[in-house]
């Protein structure tokens, strides 16, 4: 994983599965193609004869080519997405990061942690991933990390929550 200028030196970042894309790009395709049939509902009406008057023929035409080209755009960021997200643990805590242009990198203390969560929806579970959610005290400080094969969740998951309870035992 390619080191950043907000990353702190020195770390091994762990990568999420590559099966998170496909379960992204399912879902990209999906929402995508519900979008341009929405968008397109005016220009067949359009063109059918039964809504002639309204929209202006241009408008009709610009709303499916604007969801295809926005669809378009975010298909194209997609792995880039997938392949910015991470995790590092350290001895006091967890690093977690995420983000192309608008970088993140969160630092969750184990002392800090109240309870560590796994979820799994359908498509994750038939790609055999999950979603690890670490959830502390502040709302603001609550960290996703996605995509994670599932033994490696159930992993983290109880090693993180043993970390918390002893790092909470010593306060």
């Amino acid at each position: 994983m390619r080191s950043e200028p907000i990353d702190p030196s020195g770390l091994e970042w762990s990568r999420v599965s590559p099966k998170y894309l496909r379960v992204r790009l399912l879902g990209w395709l999906l929402g995508s193609l519900v979008w341009l049939v929405v968008a397109s509902v005016p220009l067949v009406l359009r063109l059918t004869g039964v809504w002639e008057s309204f929209p202006p023929e241009w408008v009709a035409w610009a709303l499916p080519a604007l969801v295809l080209v926005s669809a378009v755009w975010r298909g194209l960021l997609l792995p880039r997405q997938v392949a910015a997200i991470g995790y590092a643990e350290r001895d006091d805590d967890l690093l977690v990061r995420q983000g192309v242009f608008f970088q993140r990198t969160m630092v969750v203390p184990y002392g800090r942690m109240q309870y560590v969560d796994i979820a799994v929806g359908p498509l994750q579970r038939a790609f055999g991933i999950c979603t690890l959610k670490l959830h502390t005290a502040s709302p603001a400080t609550n960290a996703l990390i996605p995509g994670l094969p599932t033994e490696e969740g159930t992993r983290l998951r109880e090693q993180l929550s043993a970390r918390g309870e002893s790092r909470l035992a010593g306060l």
